[in-house]
């Protein structure tokens, strides 16, 4: 049994998935591979407008993404969590 926000749940709490490599593509997308082998092309355009991606739109800074604790980063200030790019990437 585990517990996830006060909540309990039987057997034992599902693996955390992380990134294992990213590469900066064409046009502003992203080809993310993850612990767990999967393989997703991730589309970054519909973000860029958002305020804290709006940097992203530097192609420079977008290619200069990294891998930083298992999260797609770029410097200090920005990330993209594991799971949304998981969940809304196309897989490869």
């Amino acid at each position: 049994m585990y517990i996830i926000d006060n909540v309990a749940y039987a057997g034992e709490p599902p693996a955390m998935i992380n990134v294992k490599s990213v590469n900066a593509l064409a046009d502003y997308e992203l080809l993310v591979t993850f612990t767990n082998g999967e393989r997703r092309r991730f589309d970054f355009k519909p973000l860029l407008d958002l305020p804290v991606f709006k940097p992203l739109k530097d192609e420079n800074l977008f290619k200069s993404v990294y891998i930083d604790y298992g999260t797609a980063v770029w410097g200090n200030d920005i990330d993209i969590a594991p799971e949304t790019l998981l969940e809304y990437g196309f897989p490869v």
